[in-house]
């Protein structure tokens, strides 16, 4: 069973600057919650116990947030706001949170490396901090665990992308034969510009084998001149099978600044307390 999952988080965000100067991209609120804990509520929905936040040395928000805050419990139980007692003393949603410094900026497969003591030779999940999904049937990352749970192999989360947009993505490349929901992969083609070998685009989650850190161990810089981990996972299946499998859901984008207002406009629709008074704000807009 997948247990254990990490969130590389240390990036500095530099497409929400000047925000991001003060405040962590993964903090950004959705309406009144960070992005974060969106990511962290489906972790635990999906069954991890244990999550390891790789964070740089100025992320210290992150930590204060899913730590208890005893003076300002107090403050509100002296006003008699049991309800706000209780909403800010579970925002670990029952997880175990740990910490780990990435203390240089040398890409995703770097950041996923610092996670090798913490995993400990066991099968995990990496969810980035930047992708947030809802869906209606089942978490993200469970559908990943249940795909794993029957193939035992390394399996990528995707999303169907248009035509247009496989340009933008890397793309996978299922091996001949090979049906859907879950692919057996031959390889990733990055951002092709014509002829993409699928429309399935690596979006965000992972279910990686543990053989993953014996290869970003050696791996060379790719693009951006950083470890990449799509490079590892592409060398990883010269050993393991590797699949992919399409998730049900919405992807939402906190790393572009369009998905990041479309996220605040859907979930603010979404909830009773907010719809009327922004549906009569957007027909008033539009």
């Amino acid at each position: 069973m997948i247990k254990k999952a990490v969130i590389p988080a240390a990036g500095w965000g530099t497409r929400f600057l000047p925000i991001t100067k003060a405040v962590p991209k993964e903090m950004l609120p959705i309406i009144d919650k960070p992005a974060l804990s969106y990511i962290i509520e489906e972790a635990v929905s999906s069954g991890i116990e244990e999550i390891l936040i790789i964070i740089s040395s100025n992320k210290g928000a992150i930590q204060s947030y899913f730590e208890n805050n005893l003076e300002l419990e107090q403050f509100l139980k002296e006003k008699n706001k049991l309800d706000d007692v209780r909403l800010i003393k579970n925002t670990n949603f029952g997880a175990k949170i740990f910490y780990t410094t990435q203390e240089e900026q040398l890409g995703l497969g770097h950041a996923v490396l610092q996670a090798e003591r913490f995993i400990n030779g066991e099968p995990f999940a990496v969810l980035l901090g930047d992708d947030v999904y809802v869906s209606d049937t089942q978490p993200a990352l469970q559908q990943l665990i249940k795909a794993y749970n029957d193939k035992k192999s390394s399996i990528l989360g995707t999303m169907e992308v248009t035509l247009a947009d496989t340009q933008l993505y890397g793309i996978c490349m299922p091996k001949k034969g090979s049906q859907k929901p879950v692919v057996e992969l031959e390889g990733v083609i990055e951002k092709p510009k014509s002829n993409p070998p699928s429309h399935s685009a690596i979006s965000g989650r992972y279910i990686l084998s543990p053989t993953i850190f014996s290869l970003l161990k050696d791996q060379t810089k790719g693009a951006g001149d950083e470890i990449q981990l799509t490079d590892a996972i592409l060398r990883l299946m010269d050993f393991e099978k590797v699949y992919a499998l399409d998730m049900i859901g919405k992807r939402y984008d906190i790393g572009s600044k369009i998905g990041y207002i479309e996220a605040i406009i859907d979930f603010g629709l979404k909830r009773p307390d907010l719809n009327a008074d922004l549906v009569k704000i957007l027909k008033s807009k539009i």
